[in-house]
C-alpha cells in the first residue's frame, strides 16, 4: 500500500491519501482525543504525541499537529497508523452517526428555502470540491434571511488555517453573492 501526502495551505496540517475511499460521502472531524472513540483510526492517530485534530474526507485524511512539533517527528508514525488501519480491514467508524455533508439544524420555508437550496447547491458543486483538494471541508450552518448573512463551518485543514478568512471572503463570499443576490456576507462559525 502506498500512501501519498500533500501539503495544505495550513502549515500545521498534512493531507494523507491512502489511495482508497475514506468516508466516501460526507466528512467527519475529531477535534481532540476525547472525540476519537467513534473511530479506531482516529483513536490510533491521537495516540501519537503532537496530533491535535483529525479529519476524514471522501478519499483523504488530514491531520493537524501542534505548532511546536516538527512534521519530521510525526509524519512517519502517522503514515504507519494509516497503513496499519487499512491493511487490518478495521472499520473507519464504529458508528456511522455524525457523518454529514450539511448541518441540518433549521427548516426554511418559501423563498428562503429556495435561497438556502441554491446556497447548498453551490457549496456542493463548486466550493466543497475545491476546498477538499486542500484537505478540508466547508459546511452550511445557517442563513439569516433578514440580513443576507450565510454562516459556514470550516473543517479539516481549513479550520484554523491562516488563509481561511481570505478563502471565505475572496472565494466563497464572492461566488455566493454573484449567483445568489440575496447573500450579503459570509461568516465562519466555530
Amino acid at each position: 500500500m502506498f500512501i501519498q501526502t500533500e501539503q495544505t495551505p495550513n502549515p500545521e496540517v498534512l493531507k494523507f491519501l491512502p489511495g482508497r475511499e475514506v468516508m466516501g460521502e460526507g466528512s467527519r472531524e475529531f477535534r481532540g482525543a476525547d472525540e476519537a472513540s467513534a473511530s479506531p483510526l482516529a483513536e490510533a492517530l491521537f495516540a501519537i504525541d503532537g496530533v491535535r485534530r483529525v479529519f476524514f474526507g471522501p478519499d483523504f485524511v488530514t491531520v493537524s499537529k501542534d505548532p511546536d512539533v516538527d512534521w519530521g517527528h510525526v509524519k512517519a508514525p502517522i503514515l504507519a497508523v494509516v497503513m496499519d488501519h487499512y491493511t487490518s480491514g478495521a472499520p473507519l467508524l464504529k458508528d456511522t452517526g455524525g457523518a454529514s455533508g450539511h448541518d441540518e439544524g433549521e427548516a426554511y420555508e418559501g423563498e428562503t428555502a429556495q435561497i438556502v437550496a441554491e446556497i447548498k447547491d453551490l457549496l456542493d458543486t463548486r466550493i466543497r470540491p475545491a476546498v477538499a483538494q486542500d484537505g478540508g471541508d466547508i459546511l452550511f450552518n445557517r442563513f439569516d434571511a433578514s440580513t443576507g448573512v450565510v454562516f459556514l463551518h470550516m473543517k479539516g485543514a481549513c479550520s484554523g488555517c491562516p488563509s481561511s478568512a481570505a478563502t471565505l471572503r475572496a472565494g466563497v463570499e464572492n461566488m455566493l453573492k454573484h449567483y445568489v443576490p440575496e447573500v450579503t456576507r459570509v461568516e465562519q462559525t466555530l
